[in-house]
């Protein structure tokens, strides 16, 4: 077989495998619901407070590079995080302190999107992170890379686990 012949296999075998892959993205759903549970040995008011405390995350959030303070939108925060994925736009939807947080991913060229939802419970010993995705990902390529290689609950366990080292814990995951 030619150098040719053997190059055209190659380029013909790498079309197909992009084909599948789109094929099967188009057959996922847009849209997801993900949720990650971290356990842990300090009070909830603990817990919001480094959850809240945007300025601080750099310190501790794994992937996370620094963090641009943008004017409050509707009298709640905004930020842009500048992560290995690049830079996303944060938007806060709703406050309850110590127990709840609603955090949007903005931007408008993106191809994945959603909101976090961070509920704080305490526990007998500690308290409990909730953290619930409502995504979506437009683009059939990435749905298929974010469902099969990713996956949908990778950046929040990421996100329990340097939650768990800044408090000096181990991390203590779930569904």
């Amino acid at each position: 077989m030619s150098v040719g012949k053997w190059i055209l296999r190659v380029v013909l075998g790498l079309i197909g495998i992009a084909a599948a892959v789109w094929v099967f993205g188009m057959l996922l759903p847009r849209n997801h619901v993900a949720t990650r549970i971290g356990t842990y040995q300090v009070s909830p008011d603990k817990v919001w407070a480094a959850i809240t405390d945007v300025d601080a995350m750099p310190s501790w959030r794994i992937g996370l590079k620094s963090v641009t303070r943008l004017p409050d939108k509707n009298g709640l925060p905004a930020h842009i995080e500048d992560t290995a994925a690049g830079k996303l736009k944060i938007e806060t939807l709703s406050m309850e302190p110590p127990r709840k947080l609603v955090n949007r991913i903005g931007g408008d060229n993106l191809p994945f999107g959603g909101t976090w939802t961070f509920d704080v419970t305490p526990t007998a010993d500690g308290s409990t992170l909730r953290v619930t995705e409502n995504g979506y990902v437009t683009n059939p390529i990435f749905r298929f890379v974010a469902r099969f290689v990713m996956g949908y609950t990778s950046e929040m366990e990421k996100y329990l686990t340097g939650l768990a080292q800044h408090f000096g814990e181990k991390p203590q995951i779930g569904e």
